[in-house]
């Protein structure tokens, strides 16, 4: 059975949370490929509302097995607290497996994360302050600590030891800040290590032999397209590769696995932190957006920038990604609105563009051309069919297709776990 992947088609917080866990219940796994507690999902059942940051959606699903990748990295403090949130509230997380290389964010990772966008000032990156880039970057620096240095305590003492050798120096020196020993780390890690050692397992071989044994396997990516370290707004960025490639290498998985590769897009546009932002609101229509989409992050809780669909990005999203298929989210929050606008393209130095912009210059200076369309003012939230919808409403996902150049597969009508109208099985 093929690998399905899930990849968020913006700046992430499209509702990647919900279209998991649409299919959660009808895939035996969900695979957390990249990222950290950086990422966010809001996800209602019934008249509850869960908000994960570090584990699949899919463990909210009582036959689904959720796993985390070795492309992960994980606070283990977040991880515990996050688990015992879930048990309060009666859900079951035994089946979480771990892979044993994902690597681990420790309190110096977060420490150097939060006085280095101090320090940044106005140049700053606008990252979260969870220790994700300063982890990432011991990973490809070859001073990380992975989660099965937790079982082995002589190694995990000389990795910390050569990973707080310089970095103390630059704590120190630096920044001005305490100097931290090995033994506070050590001790620190070592805390968690009879805990996670019963859900370590070789994962890739596990994800691997599912497939064999015709499993479906979800792979859900964290943040979105234009986060990717190497395809998004360089470098307002996150560290790691959230686009569908870093599916493979974060899960331990052969790309000829996957067949279909779903982008989550919001029908307006929003992102968390600094950077270009073409269609962004910066009026009563943002605002608007803001309030009625609860556009906060689930991680931060930072206010969302909003503005209207962007269609570049979206086609860039489906090569960058190989899209198969949309999910359209959030198609609710539109209602009420006399006329849409939609991003077609750009004004850039005099010239027009249908495409994102290689340059950053270009792109931090791209003037939106807007097309505008019928609104409609009915409330959608109930519709669980296409033809149900508004007639501006239905023209408004078929030009959002059009110009996007991917088929869209699903439109969120509302928060709840059944508002969803599907046009074709992202299963079939």
């Amino acid at each position: 059975m093929p690998a399905i992947v899930l990849v968020g088609a913006q700046w992430g917080d499209e509702g990647k949370g919900k279209a998991t866990d649409l299919l959660g219940s009808r895939v035996e796994y969900v695979v957390r490929y990249q990222g950290g507690n950086n990422a966010g999902h809001t996800v209602v059942v019934g008249e509850r509302s869960f908000a994960l940051h570090l584990l699949p959606s899919g463990i909210l699903s009582p036959d689904c097995t959720p796993v985390i990748g070795n492309g992960v990295v994980v606070d283990p403090g977040v991880l515990f607290e996050e688990i015992a949130g879930l048990q309060q509230q009666g859900i079951d997380t035994s089946r979480l497996l771990i892979s044993p290389d994902a690597h681990l964010i420790t309190p110096y990772h977060v420490t150097l994360d939060k006085v280095a966008e101090r320090f940044l000032g106005k140049s700053r990156i606008g990252t979260t302050g969870r220790g994700i880039g300063p982890t990432y970057a011991d990973k490809v620096a070859r001073l990380g600590i992975r989660v099965q240095d937790l079982f082995d305590e002589s190694i995990l003492q000389q990795k910390v030891e050569a990973a707080l050798d310089l970095k103390n120096q630059i704590l120190v020196k630096i920044y001005n800040r305490r100097e931290i020993s090995v033994a506070e780390i050590t001790d620190y890690l070592l805390e968690f290590a009879d805990r996670m050692r019963p859900m370590v397992v070789d994962t890739s071989q596990v994800l691997n032999k599912a497939l064999d044994a015709d499993r479906v396997v979800l792979l859900e990516g964290g943040q979105g397209t234009l986060l990717d370290v190497d395809h998004g707004t360089y470098p307002f960025v996150t560290s790691s590769n959230p686009t569908a490639g870093g599916a493979c290498t974060g899960a331990g998985i052969g790309p000829t696995r996957i067949n279909r590769v779903v982008g989550i897009l919001k029908a307006y546009t929003t992102r968390v932190g600094s950077g270009p932002f073409p269609t962004e609101l910066l009026d009563e229509d943002g605002e608007r957006l803001r309030t009625i989409g609860h556009e906060f992050g689930v991680t931060t809780g930072r206010d969302r920038r909003c503005g209207w669909f962007d269609a570049p990005i979206a086609r860039f999203a489906g090569r960058v990604n190989g899209l198969t298929d949309f999910f359209l989210t959030k198609l609710d929050v539109l209602s009420g609105w006399e006329k849409i606008p939609v991003c077609v393209g750009y004004r850039i130095d005099g010239g027009t563009t249908e495409e994102l912009p290689p340059s950053q210059s270009d792109f931090h200076g791209a003037e939106p051309i807007y097309e505008l369309l019928p609104g409609w003012q009915e409330d959608i939230s109930e519709v669980r069919d296409f033809n149900d919808l508004p007639p501006n409403a239905q023209s408004y996902v078929e030009f959002l297709e059009q110009v996007s150049g991917t088929r869209i597969s699903a439109i969120g009508v509302g928060p709840d776990r059944d508002a969803t109208i599907v046009l074709h099985d992202l299963l079939d």
